[in-house]
């Protein structure tokens, strides 16, 4: 199940978005996520968002109900349709490439590893990431944080003054 329209609030501090159901979550109890604005324009994902909807309701308008990520078809035109997870991988694919990456190593999941990553990289709380990702486990979070606390603060060579 995809994210609609619907599911997003946009507040002078962000995106709110209701999750309504997620792999964590199959009685869709649903919970609300925040996604502030981010420091840097070009990489901020409110304004992406922001964005993304203006195109969309100039292509599509009055577009306020429905899914937020649309097809595309082999031309670039929006089609009405969720964009599938399989859309969302390749898109994440092309991306990575033309960042110098192997696209073979990156999916649509690789976006949640790497903000667990980025934020542990940055002293965000387990606790907090926990938060943001939906995670329950600690042990499958720090799964996702992978080396994103290696040479952080708290790394024992550091202490030592290595």
């Amino acid at each position: 199940m995809g994210l609609d329209v619907e599911d997003l609030e946009i507040t002078p501090r962000g995106i709110r978005v209701q999750l309504r159901r997620s792999k964590i979550d199959q009685e869709a109890d649903g919970r609300p996520v925040g996604i502030p604005y981010g420091a840097i324009a070009e990489t901020c994902p409110v304004r992406a968002v922001e964005q993304w909807l203006a195109h969309v309701r100039s292509v599509m308008p009055g577009y306020e109900h429905g899914p937020l990520f649309l097809r595309l078809d082999a031309g670039g035109r929006l089609r009405l349709g969720r964009l599938s997870d399989r859309g969302v991988a390749r898109v994440v694919q092309r991306w990575a490439e033309r960042a110098g990456f192997d696209p073979a190593r990156f999916a649509g999941h690789s976006l949640r590893a790497g903000l667990a990553t980025s934020a542990a990289a940055a002293g965000v709380s387990e606790r907090a990431i926990m938060n943001q990702t939906g995670h329950r486990n600690l042990t499958m979070v720090r799964r996702y944080i992978r080396d994103g606390e290696l040479f952080g603060d708290d790394n024992a060579a550091r202490g030592a003054g290595v």
